[in-house]
């Protein structure tokens, strides 16, 4: 008797204990499932190797320039035999972006080239994580994450017109710059 009993708390404890682990994908976890899956291409790189230089910029574009951390970003390359694959795969990116922790702070683009969006996970000042989920008719999709500590939108906008300026075409970054044009 004394057995049973044990086995039943024992067997209740674990229910409980794996009906309360996070079941969600998340992104970091779609980003480590997929790093070095056949399709995908992946890069972490501080936020050092944009090579700003850091005199030239306003005290508010160095504020969100010392931000940043660092940038993961993974992308899934579309070509002739892999169509299928990239909807299934940007199916599920969509999937996470939809929970409510991403904050949506702006969409654009067109049915015909390609869409973005942009997230965030945070408020005001205190933004954790920015996230660029765009893709392109003809290339695939790509997701840039920008992960730093007490970011801000508007300080970051900044930024990304000095970004806009620097040249991306010969740093690590390039492919990736196809998504989101």
């Amino acid at each position: 008797m004394n057995t049973s009993i044990k086995s039943i708390i024992t067997m209740l404890i674990l229910v409980v204990t794996l009906q309360s682990c996070n079941q969600d994908l998340t992104l970091q976890t779609y980003y480590v499932d997929n790093e070095l899956a056949p399709g995908f291409t992946s890069l972490d790189v501080p936020v050092s190797i944009l090579d700003i230089d850091e005199d030239s910029l306003t005290e508010e574009q160095l504020e969100a320039y010392e931000s940043i951390e660092k940038l993961s970003l993974i992308a899934f390359v579309l070509d002739d035999n892999n169509q299928e694959q990239m909807d299934i795969e940007y199916a599920k990116v969509n999937t996470i972006l939809k929970n409510p922790k991403y904050e949506e702070l702006m969409r654009g683009g067109n049915s015909t080239d390609g869409k973005f969006v942009i997230k965030c996970i945070g408020e005001g000042d205190d933004i954790e994580e920015f996230i660029l989920f765009g893709n392109s008719n003809t290339a695939g999709f790509g997701v840039i994450r920008v992960l730093g500590d007490d970011m801000n939108f508007n300080k970051i906008a900044e930024l990304a017109k000095v970004l806009q300026e620097s040249d991306i075409e010969n740093s690590p970054l390039e492919k990736f710059s196809g998504f989101f044009k």
